[in-house]
């Protein structure tokens, strides 16, 4: 194939359509709630039989063989381009840069099933040149700690090793993108450079400065292989709940929920020979807080994702409908941490889990909702709005309610030391902490409550926002996540949600309380099993 000039976003072009498929969505608990918004995702599926792997290596060849089914590889698949945009004014690969395309691999951290990934094989299939995944690794992010970074790095190593199996080189550059990224396009002679969307604050800064310190005429190009339906087909705006997004989504689906083309091995370039990456040096460069370190029951990674999938489509999906709501059963997903870290594909999950549809129909339908609809309504209000993480981005139903009762006494009110180390008066949220701070995560019924406990509990709304993100960001392995500001925004401020009958602090933000919790499970069992103590206000 000729070197000549080719556009960036034209190796999107629509190919005859050899494998569209409408299929069924997966989930992850949001965390955000449910509101009085009942209705859930559309699925639409093909016809599928019963699943039929009997063991989770059977499981992995199935997902293997799905792709393969989709396509031989990207080259012969019927990609949609609108899943891409050009963010630079460049759109021309430069033929005279032969050192080849580059993935900036930054929010979905693996291997298969990235569709940013894959459009970059698909460019350097097109021209025949060599493809480099690279990682910038920054020391400090946000209110992330040890338990996070072992995580994100242990996921990197797999990726590294099932790079280098398809002939990719993977390169983990230490130190911010806009120092190093630049500089590694101009050393190795880049031509173009392909990154995946996330969209928080900091990540979108990133990308503009890439933008800026890129050489001018090499092209840097987005896309979304987070959310199912690309957040800028889904809508143009800030939505204001599942129900004013959901037709926008489902109207998509049929175009969108595809099954993915394969990876492949690539054949230009040659990784035999070049260094791996020092993973010592990369741990020694860190200065997170170091007080926070891993968690056993979550191993990181593409496989151990896989597992956990397969442990819920065969084990737990039955369950979900009925029992996702009682934290003491054993129905979640439990995927979140690795659809934070990208280390699966939410498409994936939803691929896998609308399988069961035919067996386990309410389950299926329910999990999709929360893992299509619930988490890109998410992405979708922390893209449109600004102040996702903070009182100015409530609506002004909600905010006026919290300055009305803004003076209203709070007793008990509790420090941010007494809240992290579960020294409140109420047993049930205090074991709910401890859940927190030894596991990591929190079930999403829980995670509300715990929120909205915050929020009757200290002087002002906005320390009660303030410290509900900073202990979810500091202990959750799902922290920093879309889904967990907009979790806390939920609770505290009524995002997504309506207004409610009124009441001291809460005004007419929704109230939960503990009897309400006994109501939907055994509250003495969850505080037995994580040991929540009762303590007496310190004067």
């Amino acid at each position: 194939m000729k070197r000549n000039k080719s556009n960036a976003a034209s190796s999107a072009k629509k190919r005859p359509k050899n494998n569209e498929r409408s299929s069924s969505s997966t989930s992850k608990s949001s965390g955000s709630g449910s509101g009085s918004d009942e209705e859930t995702v559309t699925i639409t599926p093909e016809k599928k039989t019963k699943p039929n792997y009997n063991s989770f290596d059977q499981f992995l060849s199935h997902i293997q063989e799905q792709r393969l089914k989709a396509a031989p590889n990207i080259h012969e698949f019927a990609f949609r381009k609108k899943r891409v945009r050009v963010l630079s004014s460049a759109s021309d690969v430069n033929e005279q840069y032969k050192g080849g395309v580059v993935y900036w691999m930054s929010r979905d951290a693996r291997v298969q099933d990235n569709w940013a990934l894959l459009f970059a094989q698909r460019l350097a299939l097109k021209l025949e040149l060599p493809l480099t995944v690279v990682y910038c690794l920054v020391p400090k992010f946000l209110n992330a700690t040890l338990r996070h970074y072992k995580f994100m790095l242990g996921g990197l190593q797999e990726v590294e090793r099932q790079c280098r199996e398809l002939n990719i080189s993977f390169k983990l550059l230490l130190g911010p993108a806009v120092e190093r990224l630049p500089q590694f396009v101009n050393d190795e002679q880049i031509g173009a450079v392909i990154c995946d969307f996330a969209p928080l604050r900091l990540p979108r800064q990133w990308v503009e400065d890439v933008v800026k310190a890129l050489p001018a005429n090499v092209p840097l190009t987005q896309v979304d292989a987070h959310n199912v339906v690309p957040l800028w087909v889904t809508s143009e705006k800030q939505e204001y709940a599942a129900r004013t997004i959901r037709n926008k989504i489902n109207s998509k689906l049929s175009e969108y929920l595809t099954e993915f083309p394969p990876l492949i091995k690539h054949a230009h370039g040659n990784v035999k020979g070049s260094h791996g990456v020092d993973w010592t040096a990369a741990h020694k460069m860190l200065s997170c807080d170091m007080s926070v370190d891993a968690v056993e029951w979550a191993q990181p990674g593409y496989t151990s994702a896989c597992k956990q999938l397969y442990d819920f489509c065969t084990r737990r999906l039955r369950l979900f409908y009925d029992k996702r709501n009682d934290p003491m059963a054993d129905a979640l997903s439990g995927l979140s941490p690795w659809l934070h870290f990208g280390q699966i594909s939410a498409q994936r999950c939803v691929l896998e889990v609308s399988r069961y549809k035919t067996l386990f129909k309410a389950s299926a339908e329910a999990f999709c909702e929360e893992a299509i609809v619930r988490r890109e309504l998410a992405d979708n209000f922390c893209y449109y709005n600004e102040h996702y993480d903070n009182l100015k981005g409530l609506h002004s139903w909600a905010y006026e309610t919290l300055q009305t009762h803004r003076k209203d006494k709070r007793s008990p009110c509790y420090t941010l030391e007494e809240l992290e180390q579960s020294r409140t008066y109420d047993d049930l949220w205090n074991s709910a902490q401890l859940q927190l701070v030894k596991e990591g995560k929190m079930h999403g019924f829980l995670r509300m409550y715990w929120a909205k406990k915050i929020l009757e509990w200290t002087e002002t709304p906005e320390q009660a926002l303030e410290y509900s993100i900073l202990l979810n960001d500091k202990y959750s392995l799902d922290g920093r996540d879309p889904n967990g500001y907009v979790g806390c925004m939920w609770s505290i401020g009524g995002i997504h949600d309506q207004g409610w009958k009124e009441r001291a602090i809460f005004g007419k933000i929704r109230y939960m309380n503990y009897q309400g919790c006994k109501r939907k499970f055994d509250v003495n069992a969850f505080v037995m099993r994580y040991g929540g103590k009762v303590h007496k206000k310190e004067n």
